[in-house]
């Protein structure tokens, strides 16, 4: 479904986290294959998780001015890695609040980029607040851009289908790993993305073993006759509508 645009338009994906670093370890392959096939990706990124995301950098006395300078060039180099273009709403993480201005301003974003596909956060999160936070914002400025009687710029969407990507710790935060998105063609510039955030340097190899299990994942569900490679690298996703479609596969 192309919502709208003209056949000759990209198709268009929008990614709306709670941090600046989040599109990085949970979406980064998604983010990598899209731009490779030259779509447009447009990341949301309501906070720069100056707050609860950048442990290292005020043990090392950083003040936060300073330190969401450091978050923004980071997930700014990301996304040039990427191939996508960040917007930062600099909203306030730890608590990120669930407002109707915050909301408004996303409505304007998915009418200004008409995604095809929208990537976020899961609604539940023991750990983590802003998470679900910015899932629900997420969410309800879908609908709110929809609605032909909501006071926003721009032109009403159709309903892009919607896809969680994959928590932390995500036993605990009711995920299952519906969909399995093989990012083995551009791991390694995930890889490099991740390389950017030195803020969370802890975090490189975490993702690094989640993508090869994934990956695992991947080939035993594809069945053994593909020829997908031995190493291979997947990211998890689930779907909270149903998919339409007029074949099943």
């Amino acid at each position: 479904m192309t919502h709208g645009k003209a056949p000759t338009t990209p198709r268009s994906t929008l990614v709306i986290t709670a941090h600046a670093g989040d599109f990085v370890w949970r979406a980064g392959g998604a983010i990598a294959l899209a731009a490779s096939r030259g779509e447009k990706v447009t990341l949301a990124c309501l906070t720069y998780g100056e707050r609860g995301e950048s442990a290292q950098a005020w043990r090392e006395g950083r003040k936060l001015a300073e330190i969401k300078e450091i978050r923004r060039t980071e997930a700014e180099a990301a996304a040039a890695v990427l191939g996508a273009e960040v917007r930062f709403l600099d909203a306030g993480d730890y608590p990120l609040p669930v407002t109707q201005d915050l909301t408004d301003r996303l409505v304007r974003i998915y009418r200004d980029t008409r995604p095809d596909v929208v990537l976020t956060h899961p609604r539940d999160d023991p750990y983590n607040g802003d998470h679900p936070a910015a899932a629900r914002m997420a969410l309800d400025a879908r609908v709110l851009a929809q609605a032909i009687g909501y006071p926003s710029d721009g032109e009403v969407i159709g309903a892009p289908p919607v896809f969680f990507f994959e928590p932390h710790q995500p036993e605990m935060c009711g995920f299952r790993p519906e969909v399995l998105l093989d990012i083995t063609p551009v791991w390694e510039t995930k890889r490099a993305a991740m390389e950017c955030l030195a803020t969370q340097q802890h975090l490189w190899e975490y993702y690094t073993d989640l993508g090869k299990r994934r990956g695992v994942q991947l080939r035993r569900n594809a069945g053994p006759n593909l020829g997908l490679p031995h190493t291979t690298y997947g990211e998890a996703y689930m779907r909270p509508y149903p998919q339409v479609t007029e074949e099943l596969a």
